[in-house]
């Protein structure tokens, strides 16, 4: 019976992860760190910062400056307690409003109920972007 009940709890926790993954979701941050090579932070804005993503496509609206849209390359999504801890990587094309492309790698991490995004751009990797969520939840 003690077996029965643990692998019913790992199912549900497997389910309650996959179910985020299967969602779209929007991360939003109230400040923006731009962190150099060795991520260490070279300027932090105050600005709200609205990301909205699923698995094919990405949306990047950060303060007063043009929205980026993109899609997704590449998804991993693994986290064991939905929106709270566990991580996501997006490899995805990027496209400003000028319709320029650039390639990123996207992280989201979650520890402890924190939550970080972090952008990297395959052209200019001595230029970071991270994020710390204020809000990270389901898009209704």
């Amino acid at each position: 019976m003690k077996n029965i009940l643990l692998a019913a709890a790992f199912v549900s926790a497997g389910l309650a992860s996959y179910g985020q993954c299967d969602k779209k979701v929007v991360l939003i941050s109230s400040k923006t760190e731009h962190l150099g090579a060795d991520s260490t932070i070279q300027k932090v804005q105050d600005e709200k910062t609205t990301v909205e993503f699923d698995k094919s496509v990405i949306t990047i609206a950060p303060g007063n400056e043009n929205t980026m849209t993109g899609t997704v390359n590449s998804y991993t999504c693994d986290w064991s307690v939905p929106y709270k801890t566990g991580k996501t990587q997006l490899k995805v094309t990027l496209t400003n409003p000028e319709g320029e492309s650039q390639k990123a790698t996207i992280t989201i991490t979650g520890k402890d109920g924190k939550i970080t995004f972090l952008g990297e751009l395959d052209e200019k990797p001595e230029h970071k972007i991270r994020l710390h969520a204020d809000t990270f939840t389901e898009k209704s």
